[in-house]
């Protein structure tokens, strides 16, 4: 097991490095002239150079990424407004648009991104999965043509349309919830929850479809196997089929699609914050993108590489402790 580990590590390591540069030297090709963002309306050519040489960016590309990932480990200087300032490790740099250390300004964003996608994945995880496995147990009945009709619906539906319709009927019409928004959990625990209720339920909605069929096709194919049918021969009990034996093996694959689907939105759920006016990582990485602001583009792209391979590594672990094939293989 400790082998399989390690070489997960090795390969998550090596992986994130890749990125980095693909992503540092990519955005660098694009056309534009980020210096343009901090000349102002009167541009000379002679602030212009200065300010390439104050950002760096006039030095050869090689050298910028050494000190881009020098920062990113032990910190470096940085040249910012005319004054020099250190820049303490993890240092992405400072953003081009509101001159604001880039890394204070995502801690800032992912409080509210962890707390929607910890929220759904809770729900969807739970109901979907449920869903699923209960409507295989009864498959052919009325509750799993229920079960079926629910997920194809919500596999059908875009959170930016549901998501509007529900703001406008539960929100503005009906007044049941409050505004959607994110308060700070520590400082009003009851105003944070209300916020994130209608985006915790859309998000779960949608998303639950996937893994009610996921686990329901599963859980059939489980209940299929020889194992299966030896426990029943020996006698046990219905709930030690489902549950012990047919369950673990049924919720095999819904532990991957689970870690990507978490690890996706850690990075940002772009699309659910922007709908409800949340200001989380997602709409921070819009922003950023329509400002042509390239540290805080580069440190959000970064910062989603290191959550989804993490999560692909901690998946890759669970899903070794669930099926010993995996770490044998």
């Amino acid at each position: 097991m400790l082998r399989f580990v390690v070489r997960r590590l090795i390969t998550s390591v090596l992986i994130l490095a890749v990125v980095s540069a693909v992503t540092f030297f990519l955005f660098f090709v694009v056309p534009g002239d980020p210096a343009r963002l901090s000349c102002g309306k009167i541009c000379t050519n002679e602030k212009l150079a200065e300010i390439h040489h104050n950002l760096g960016i006039d030095r050869p590309l090689v050298v910028q990424y050494g000190d881009y990932m020098k920062g990113i480990v032990v910190g470096r200087d940085i040249i910012e407004t005319g004054d020099k300032v250190h820049c303490d490790a993890p240092c992405f740099g400072y953003s081009f648009v509101n001159h604001q250390p880039v890394w204070e300004t995502f801690l800032d964003r992912f409080p509210a991104t962890l707390s929607l996608a910890l929220g759904a994945a809770l729900l969807f995880l739970l109901g979907g999965v449920s869903l699923g496995l209960v409507s295989a147990i009864y498959r052919g009945r009325a509750f799993d043509k229920v079960a079926i009709g629910l997920s194809l619906t919500g596999a059908s539906l875009q959170i930016y349309f549901i998501g509007i319709v529900a703001r406008a009927f539960f929100v503005d019409k009906l007044q049941w919830l409050p505004q959607p928004g994110y308060t700070p959990l520590t400082e009003d625990p009851g105003q944070w929850f209300a916020g994130l209720l209608l985006p915790w339920i859309i998000l779960a909605f949608v998303s639950a479809a996937l893994y009610a069929r996921l686990s329901r096709a599963s859980m059939i194919e489980a209940l299929q196997e020889d194992f299966v049918r030896t426990g029943r021969a020996r006698g046990l009990s219905a709930r030690s089929i489902y549950l012990k034996h047919a369950g673990r093996a049924a919720i095999s694959p819904v532990v991957t699609v689970f870690g990507l689907d978490l690890a996706g939105l850690l990075g940002g759920a772009i699309i659910t914050e922007s709908v409800f006016s949340i200001q989380g990582v997602g709409r921070l990485a819009i922003t950023s993108v329509f400002a042509s602001d390239l540290p805080m583009i580069m440190a959000t792209v970064l910062l989603a590489a290191v959550v989804i391979v993490t999560a692909n590594l901690i998946v890759d672990i669970a899903y070794a402790l669930i099926d010993p094939r995996v770490r044998i293989s």
